[in-house]
Parts: C-alpha cells; structure tokens; sequence
C-alpha cells in the first residue's frame, strides 16, 4: 500500500460585493441627504438606515473585498461603515439615549474633527480612484465635496452656503452610488459592459 502526500491548493472564488456596498452609500446617503435638504426632519429614522445600510452593508462588502485582495476597496468600504456607526451612535447620544448628561455635554465641533479626518481620508482615496472608473471618482469627489461643507458647518464656518454644499453632495452621492451599484451588478449578469463606468484615468498608472 503506498502513501503519497499530496499538497493541494483549493482557490475559493468570491462575487464583487461592491454592488451591495455602494447600494448601501446609495440609500443612507438618500435618506440622510433629504434631512440637509429640508425635505424631511430630524435624523430619527435616518438610524436605522445608517446602521444598517450605511453601517453593516458597507462592513459586509470591507470583510469580502479583504478576502479579494482589494486593499482598495477594503479600506474604503471598511472607513464608511465605521463612519456611519459612529454618526449613528453620536445622533443616539444627542437624542438623550444613553442619559441626558451625554446629550447635555455633546459639543458639535467635536462632530468637526471628525468630519475633517474623513476629508483627509477621502482626499487621498480620491487618488487612488482616479485608476479604478469615472463613476467611483466621481463619487469619491462628491464625498470630498460633503467632508468639506459638514466640516465647515460643524465649525460655524460658512453658514447656509456649507450646509447646502453638503445637502448638494451628498444627494448626488447617492444618484452616483446608486448608478455604481447597479452597474456592478448588471455588468457582471450580462458579461458585458451594460452601463458604461467609464475607464481609469491611467494618470499613475499606465
């Protein structure tokens, strides 16, 4: 009876979870976007969203992108998650959910700082998305854009021309994430390029 060992490579195949990941920028940004723009009020039922869509749906497409080997894709989607938990926590805080003393000492400018980081976060994964498509640039800008007017609205800075600059950018934010999203998806279905995204822009790479 002969024993042979054998080493075996086994290559696990996992879909592209951008497509769930930017319908979840798409819808928070929906929502959240309809708040800045006075078309609704108050961010009660904009948590559940943010939680959910913005949180764990963007959590979803970090964890899978890491098993692809999209470092990209992985810090970008794993960055907004966290984000949205955050600012859905901080809007539970301010609502008096864990004790009026949290509510009664939240200071906005801290919510600015915030807001900063992420603009420098964003300002460099803007780069990086020139060499991926137009659409995912474009939305990447459009974030640039929202970090810039909430930073500046979280700072007294601005007034009304920051806030609508956000209210602006993070609806069309979601008019793009909604495009991106279904392109992924269809794209893939059909085999080819059903809804253009629009090639790199091959400035660093060539």
């Amino acid at each position: 009876m002969m024993n042979s060992n054998q080493t075996h490579n086994v290559q696990i195949a996992n879909s592209d979870p951008s497509a769930l990941g930017l319908f979840g920028l798409a819808l928070v940004t929906l929502v959240a976007s309809s708040q800045k723009l006075g078309i609704t009020s108050d961010v009660s039922f904009v948590i559940p969203w943010a939680i959910f869509l913005g949180g764990f749906a963007q959590l979803f497409a970090c964890i899978n992108d890491s098993k692809r080997q999209n470092t990209f894709g992985t810090t970008a989607f794993g960055a907004f998650a966290l984000f949205w938990f955050g600012v859905a926590t901080s809007w539970l805080i301010k609502a008096g959910v864990f004790g009026q003393s949290l509510a009664q000492a939240a200071d906005p400018k801290q919510f600015g700082f915030v807001f900063l980081g992420y603009l420098i976060f964003t300002v460099f994964m803007t780069i990086g998305a020139l060499e991926t498509h137009k659409v995912l640039f474009l939305i990447f800008f459009l974030i640039d854009l929202l970090m810039l007017g909430l930073t500046l609205d979280s700072f007294g800075i601005g007034g009304q021309v920051a806030h609508k600059m956000a209210a602006i950018s993070e609806f069309l934010i979601s008019v793009f994430s909604f495009y991106g999203s279904a392109a992924a998806v269809l794209n893939q279905h059909f085999g080819r390029p059903f809804l253009p995204v629009g090639k790199p822009f091959g400035i660093f790479k060539k």
